[in-house]
């Protein structure tokens, strides 16, 4: 794993960039800025500003216009600002001009996820995805990143190539992208035979946008110990265990939360891990349903799975924190009678798009928990006995 020998000296000062793009509808653009609000606190920053620009097309130079790089200029001068990051992925020659404007370190979304990512990444699988990650990311910016990196030392967007360990030459990079992939392929190939000798048992999966409760739910189910905080990314490493329902046995796995603009790099390079949901048998969608976005989450979501050519597994939803939800939505003046209509009314409209496969619970407060296993398991035994028919019984 590329490493530097301290990625944070002290919480950066951060600046926030975002655009709105033609055609989206401006209430989004302050729930985009408060996911990347987040992701920059989960990589350790202090956002203390965001600025946003309407823009028809960005701008080759700077992506944003030059009104707004000025304004962004004058504001961080005199102040501890360290960094810029933009909410959208930006090409190396813009990264470069943008510094020379600004005077400080400057990323997009891409490189903060890559960066929360080297910093979660634990195993030597996930270390080596992450790895490949980055160095298919910066190939192509070669030309402005060295300079940046040489120049701004270490930091958010710099835990990675850079600065005098790693030679800055394009044959090195590919060979570097070249060995990283041999080595995930037998990787790959032992993650498949070990999946393989598992295969006797219905699998399933908990997919789902990042920081919905994953990890939370899958230590209810399965009463382990799997990493769950209340940061994006928590969960990059595949965690599979072995559960018995009623002398029903299956195996459950957590894998990573996808997220809107999850770099197509990171896609690739987990191509192993995403394996696990290729591979299951049902999919268990767990979704934030406190999130004023949750619905354009699970279009994320669905879109994610789509494109690895999931999308026509058996799916539950789960829908999650609904004790957030009723804080979030219900007054305390409420009338009771309206509050249940509402909850119904809820509860009817899931229930009719997902063809009656939902459930509703707070993992937190383990609401409707055994809801939830029930509904899991009539689904494994319905799997089981598609799929051994004359199977009666499960040992």
């Amino acid at each position: 794993m590329i490493d530097k020998k301290q990625i944070f000296q002290d919480e950066e000062k951060a600046v926030l960039i975002g655009v709105i793009h033609k055609g989206q509808p401006d209430r989004l653009v302050t729930e985009y800025m408060d996911e990347l609000a987040f992701l920059a606190e989960t990589a350790g920053a202090v956002p203390v500003k965001r600025f946003t620009q309407k823009l028809g097309h960005p701008d080759s130079k700077t992506y944003i216009g030059k009104g707004k790089v000025d304004e962004i200029r004058q504001y961080i001068q005199g102040k501890d600002i360290k960094v810029a990051i933009f909410d959208d992925e930006l090409t190396g020659a813009q990264i470069s001009n943008l510094e020379k404007v600004l005077d400080i370190k400057t990323i997009d979304r891409s490189d903060l996820i890559l960066d929360i990512f080297a910093r979660r990444a634990k195993t030597a699988q996930a270390r080596a995805q992450v790895e490949l990650a980055q160095y298919q990311y910066i190939l192509p910016r070669l030309r402005g990143m060295w300079k940046h990196l040489e120049r701004l030392g270490g930091g958010i967007g710099t835990r990675g190539p850079g600065e005098s360990e790693i030679e800055t030459d394009r044959r090195i990079v590919r060979e570097k992208i070249s060995l990283l992939r041999r080595r995930l392929k037998e990787i790959d190939r032992q993650a498949f035979t070990q999946r393989k000798e598992r295969g006797e048992f219905i699998r399933i999966a908990l997919v789902g946008y990042t920081n919905v409760g994953k990890s939370t739910l899958m230590n209810l189910i399965t009463k382990s110990d799997v990493l769950a905080e209340n940061k994006l990314f928590a969960t990059l490493d595949t965690t599979t265990r072995k559960v018995v329902y009623e002398n029903t046995p299956f195996l459950i796995s957590d894998t990573v939360g996808f997220i809107r603009k999850l770099p197509h790099h990171l896609v690739e390079s987990f191509k192993s891990t995403l394996d696990e949901v290729k591979e299951s048998d049902v999919l268990l969608h767990v979704i934030d349903i406190s999130h004023p976005q949750y619905e354009e989450q699970m279009h994320v979501v669905q879109e994610t799975l789509t494109s690895m050519q999931c999308h026509e597994k058996p799916v539950i939803c789960i829908f999650n924190k609904m004790d957030m939800y009723e804080r979030n939505t219900f007054d305390e003046w409420l009338d009771p009678e309206v509050k249940e209509q509402m909850l119904k009314d809820l509860h009817a409209r899931w229930e009719n798009e997902t063809n009656g496969n939902c459930v509703f619970i707070s993992a937190t407060e383990r609401k409707n928990i055994d809801i939830l296993r029930q509904t899991i398991l009539e689904k494994v035994r319905e799997m089981y006995k598609i799929r051994y028919p004359y199977k009666m019984e499960f040992h």
